[in-house]
């Protein structure tokens, strides 16, 4: 298996795009955003649990409770929730930690790996959730 976004990552990204779809405040069940984008109940509770931690989304409880992204859709970027639910994002492990590899300060390869790391943190961190979500549904 290559290099590829989790499975919790893709979900997360999945949820919040759902919630993002709605105007600001509203609140959506665990079922419906599960039913919506076919992500089982029990795996998206963990993911939401995450991105609640993080200050990304917030919950209500009671009958009328569910979840809502925690602030504006274009202020939350796709690399704020992947990095909420699979933690840092890293292309190499040299590039996450430097000082683990001795080899980092001597390394062609490692000024690649910087590169590709730099620029994939510009497109996660450039693409918000309001992006990804256009058309509010009213």
């Amino acid at each position: 298996m290559g290099l590829q976004l989790t499975r919790g990552g893709e979900y997360a990204i999945r949820a919040m795009t759902y919630l993002a779809r709605y105007p600001e405040g509203h609140v959506a069940s665990l079922r419906d955003i599960g039913r919506a984008q076919e992500i089982p109940e029990s795996f998206l509770a963990k993911i939401l649990q995450s991105l609640v931690h993080a200050g990304l989304a917030v919950s209500q409880r009671g009958a009328h409770g569910g979840f809502a992204l925690a602030r504006p859709a274009e202020q939350i970027t796709m690399r704020d929730v992947i990095e909420a639910v699979d933690g840092p994002i890293s292309v190499n492990l040299c590039t996450l930690d430097p000082e683990e590899c001795k080899r980092s300060s001597t390394c062609e390869v490692h000024k690649a790996w910087l590169r590709a790391q730099e620029q994939l943190m510009d497109v996660l961190g450039g693409v918000t959730l309001k992006s990804l979500a256009p058309q509010p549904v009213a």
